[in-house]
This record gives C-alpha cells, structure tokens and sequence, in this order.
C-alpha cells in the first residue's frame, strides 16, 4: 500500500478514476450513481487533492503493475472536540481484484494508520447487507443500528444503510 500525497494523488488520478468507475459500474455503492464516467470520476478524485495537503483526508491505493486495484481513505474532522476520531471512507477494490484479500489488506492498513495519528476511534457507513458488511463484522467492526432508504445504490433505488464503529486501540492488541 501506499500513502498518496497530493503529488501522488495528481499523478495517480487517472487510475483512481478507472478504480472509482469501474468500482461503481460494477455496482457497489460508494456515492455515486451508475453509469458513472470516467471524467466525473477524475473530476471528484481531483477534488479530493485540496483535504490531502491540507490533512483532512489520507489516502492509500494498492497499485498492480501502473493499475490502481484498491483504495481506502481515511477524513479526519476539523473541530477540536473530535481529533480522536476519523470516517474509513471510500474502501473500494476493482471488481476483478476481489477475492484475494485486497480489502482487508487496505482496512488494516487504515486502522494501523489512524492509530498511529493517535485517532482512537473509526466510523463508517456502509449499504446494508452489501458484501462490505461482511468483512467489518469479520474484522471486528460493531454495528450500531440502520437508517431506511439513506442513499441510493448506483441503480437509483434507495438503500437502508448501516454505521459501524472501531475502537482502533483495541483493534490492534489483540
């Protein structure tokens, strides 16, 4: 895994874009509606190099041979009351890289990161009963409750949504 800076990020963009993409056209929710093309994937990616140097947001990628096979990102808030904690957002891997370990290889590389800063606590939300759930729960994740038709997946049709939450400390002694 690497850790993309703003420079990496602006030359990595177009794999990410392709990821993101394929990601999404391959029908998992992650934010955004199918089809999704590539130049609006490039443009949100692009988007994001502004929170990487300034901090808000870390990103890492797996990257095979120039290709950009997973991601995972983590956005750390702003106010002072909340340093303690960051959102895992955005894990996502290619479609055809599935099945081989790549997602949690990229979930632990974001725990071991945020506990590393300090963050003592993560939190996600992700689309209930989506092939993502299971690998939270499988890595320790705890369900805290569903919220109805909160996004819609990348058909459109509107999706309940669980959050889950980490204690990182913990994650990592055991």
């Amino acid at each position: 895994m690497i850790r993309l800076d703003e420079t990496r990020l602006a030359e990595r963009a177009g794999a990410l874009a392709d990821l993101l993409a394929d990601t999404v056209n391959g029908g998992a929710s992650v934010g955004f509606l199918a089809p999704l093309a590539r130049t609006q994937a490039l443009a949100w990616w692009e988007e994001r190099a502004a929170d990487v140097a300034a901090g808000r947001l870390a990103v890492w990628a797996a990257c095979e041979g120039g290709r950009v096979l997973g991601t995972v990102s983590l956005a750390f808030p702003t106010k002072t009351n909340s340093r303690h904690r960051a959102e895992l957002v955005k894990l996502m891997v290619h479609p055809g890289a599935r099945g081989r370990g790549l997602g949690r290889r990229l979930l632990a590389t974001a725990e071991a990161a945020a506990a590393a800063a300090g963050v003592t606590l993560l939190h996600l939300d992700t689309e209930t009963g989506s092939p993502a759930e299971r690998l939270y729960r499988s890595e320790g994740w705890t369900p805290i409750g569903s919220i109805p038709d909160y996004a819609a997946d990348p058909g459109g049709v509107l999706r309940p949504t669980t959050i889950y939450y980490k204690r990182v400390s913990a994650a990592l002694t055991r």
